[in-house]
């Protein structure tokens, strides 16, 4: 080794030892005011070096590892998930302007005004229409002669079924009670179909046709009862409760159809033949001896017809 370097390593740790032994023996003014500077960088790097491996200083033991960085498959990921939460909020607000527009269309329209009144009292009307069709339905479907309209009348009691639960449907999107009012026109309607009943032979196409007729009646008065009502609830700004309404009322069209194709295919002529036989069998021995006598005098008169005419045409 140099001399030169050894000797100021010598001196190097003589000073080192001296200050340690001076802040040993120093009190703490002492030590903070006699404090010597930090060593530069250089002497740092080399302190560092000197720590043993395995121990880790407080700096790195506080130090979090980075993260990866994100690829763009997963960055295109979390954009289309934040995409499609924002969608599903748009909707569910979407969903609830909806709901409070229709729970509020009640508070807007005026419940105390002669129309809505008068709308409340043909939802009512028609609402025990309904319930008192429903009950006269099996014994139209009963009495019927054909298979064809007895399956009409089974399908329209199922049709009215749900009808009736559509119109509670109705009372409730305008927060209103279910209640049904006497409606005189319906109950007859239904008594004249009951009285076709009773005045028409069974197993016969002319009951049919008649049954046909009276179950029109009873179409008719719906689509008008139905029609009047869409349109009071659509000026009423009562747009659910016009939707329903417009389902039946497409329904009670489509039902007056179906029993005119009925009648129109087979029924009222298949009737008609009915009464051509009738007047057949009813034809008794007493009109064909009628007609004889009547066949008798014409053939009296024709001859006397002929002796006159006999006469003017007599030479002279």
């Amino acid at each position: 080794m140099d001399t030169n370097n050894l000797t100021n390593t010598t001196k190097s740790t003589d000073n080192t030892e001296k200050i340690a032994s001076d802040l040993l023996n120093a009190g703490p003014e002492t030590m903070a005011q006699e404090q010597p500077p930090l060593p530069a960088k250089k002497a740092t790097a080399k302190s560092s070096a000197a720590t043993p491996k395995g121990t880790a200083t407080k700096k790195t033991a506080a130090a979090k590892p980075k993260a990866a960085p994100k690829t763009s498959a997963v960055k295109k990921e979390d954009q289309n998930k934040k995409e499609g939460n924002k969608e599903d909020e748009n909707k569910q607000e979407e969903k609830n302007g909806v709901q409070s527009a229709e729970k509020s269309q009640v508070s807007e329209t005026s419940k105390e005004g002669p129309l809505y009144k008068f709308f409340m009292d043909a939802l009512k009307d028609i609402y025990f229409a309904e319930k008192h069709i429903l009950e006269a339905l099996p014994k139209m479907q009963k009495t019927a002669t054909t298979e064809e309209l007895q399956e009409a009348f089974e399908d329209h009691h199922l049709m009215t079924q749900k009808q009736i639960s559509r119109l509670e449907k109705v009372f409730k999107s305008i927060d209103e009670k279910p209640e049904a009012k006497k409606c005189d026109a319906i109950i007859g309607i239904v008594k004249e179909s009951e009285n076709i009943i009773k005045e028409t032979e069974e197993g016969t196409m002319t009951r049919d046709a008649a049954l046909i007729i009276a179950a029109q009646k009873v179409e008719h008065y719906e689509i008008a009862t139905y029609g009047g009502l869409v349109a009071l609830a659509e000026t009423l700004e009562l747009y659910k409760a016009a939707d329903l309404l417009q389902t039946t009322l497409d329904e009670e069209e489509q039902t007056d159809r179906d029993l005119t194709d009925i009648a129109e295919t087979s029924i009222n002529f298949n009737a008609s033949e009915e009464d051509e036989e009738d007047d057949e069998e009813n034809y008794t021995e007493e009109d064909w001896d009628d007609e004889d006598e009547d066949y008798d005098d014409e053939d009296e008169d024709y001859e006397n017809d002929e002796d006159d005419e006999d006469d003017d045409y007599r030479p002279y």
